[in-house]
């Protein structure tokens, strides 16, 4: 892979094309921290993958499965009993604009 590098110019472009405002005292520290990004890409891009399953997912965890269950059922009349206002077998609430 080719080396790239990240300037003071790529961070200023980039931030105009974001519509990004960023100070000019910022640009050298962003430039650094781009530069140390793509250094970590470059890294992981060496990395000989020959003879490497392709992975779904990174683990190998199943997910643990139940059976369902029936339950006792709420009533609306339960639910409702405890209201401080309802309408019927609904919450009733100040209107809302």
């Amino acid at each position: 892979m080719a080396e790239s590098s990240i300037d003071r110019a790529a961070v200023e472009k980039a931030a105009k094309l974001a519509r990004l405002e960023i100070e000019p005292t910022e640009i050298e520290q962003l430039t650094k921290q781009l530069q140390n990004v793509l250094a970590n890409f470059e890294k992981v891009a060496q990395v000989q993958t020959d003879g490497v399953e392709p992975l779904v997912t990174p683990s190998d965890f199943e997910a643990q499965v139940r059976a369902d269950e029936v339950k006792v059922e709420l009533k609306a009349e339960d639910i409702t009993a405890n209201a401080p206002a309802k309408q019927g077998n609904l919450f009733a609430v100040p209107p809302v604009v």
